[in-house]
């Protein structure tokens, strides 16, 4: 009777790759999509950003918010955001810095006077955050086209120096929620103009020209930080949403979440206790 020999114990089949080389080829592997997603990002972004610089608003620095019909939601609600915001404020601290959730960004700072309470990343949902703050997310949601929110907290006297974002798809926009006096000693300049925040009113921008802050006051300042896609033509808004998903998929984007993730992995309980503390131990 002649011998057989199953697939599994024949001895043509390749040694299993050492779990080492696995995961270097995985992360290869993922690296060349990142940079293949990347590439896609700004071909399609080129072509956005060139139809936009045909707009007569394509040179605008600051906008009228009124223009954006819900802004006036969110002022109206702004007291309702402020009170999460409160609460988000006693565990502080704990809070992440901006660097530490996206390191690339360590030439803008590098101290912890600049603080990143993240909602949203490219469309990229933080659950946790937005569970946290729920009236905050509601509204936020209610924003069209909305793709990047948190709360941006400055703590003490702080520059942030001058820097422009890369993309004129989305446009920025600002509700001040807490602001030290004097007010008008923290304040943005964006491109030839500068403008000082209020708590309760909004700023909007186009973050592509060279923007800075200057916060010259003590205290914190907290503004409800937005990023949302910029009004545009049926077709054209469709390869704006384009670009944002192919940049929610990139390296950059990815990163920023795994970063939180291990925020919370290691402080988010910690966070929890101090941001609403059992009845009776709140200082």
């Amino acid at each position: 009777m002649e011998d057989t020999q199953s697939p599994s114990s024949s001895g043509n089949n390749p040694p299993p790759r050492p779990p080492g080389l696995r995961q270097a080829l995985k992360q290869q592997a993922l690296e060349l999509a990142g940079t293949a997603l990347t590439q896609g990002a700004l071909f399609t972004a080129r072509q956005v950003t060139q139809a936009i610089h045909q707009r007569p608003d394509a040179n605008n620095t600051f906008f009228d918010p009124a223009a954006f019909p819900f802004t006036s939601r969110m002022e109206r609600n702004w007291k309702v955001i402020r009170q999460e915001l409160d609460a988000v404020m006693r565990g502080v601290e704990i809070i992440p810095n901006f660097q530490d959730l996206m390191p690339e960004q360590r030439e803008l700072t590098t101290d912890d006077r600049w603080k990143t309470f993240v909602f949203y990343g490219y469309g990229v949902k933080f659950e946790d955050n937005c569970r946290r703050c729920p009236e905050t997310t509601r509204l936020l949601e209610s924003i069209p086209g909305m793709t990047s929110a948190m709360f941006s907290i400055l703590r003490g006297r702080k520059h942030i120096p001058p820097h422009s974002g890369h993309y004129k798809g989305v446009l920025r926009y600002h509700l001040g929620l807490l602001v030290p006096e004097p007010a008008d000693a923290c304040h943005i300049r964006v491109g030839d103009k500068t403008a000082s925040w209020r708590e309760g009113q909004s700023l909007i921008f186009d973050d592509t020209h060279e923007h800075e802050v200057r916060k010259e006051n003590d205290g914190d300042r907290v503004v409800l930080f937005v990023d949302f896609l910029r009004p545009l033509p049926p077709v054209l808004s469709g390869l704006n949403r384009t670009v944002v998903k192919l940049i929610s998929l990139s390296p950059y984007i990815t990163r920023s979440e795994q970063n939180s993730r291990k925020w919370e992995e290691y402080f988010g309980e910690e966070f929890d206790l101090v941001r609403n503390p059992p009845s009776g131990k709140r200082a």
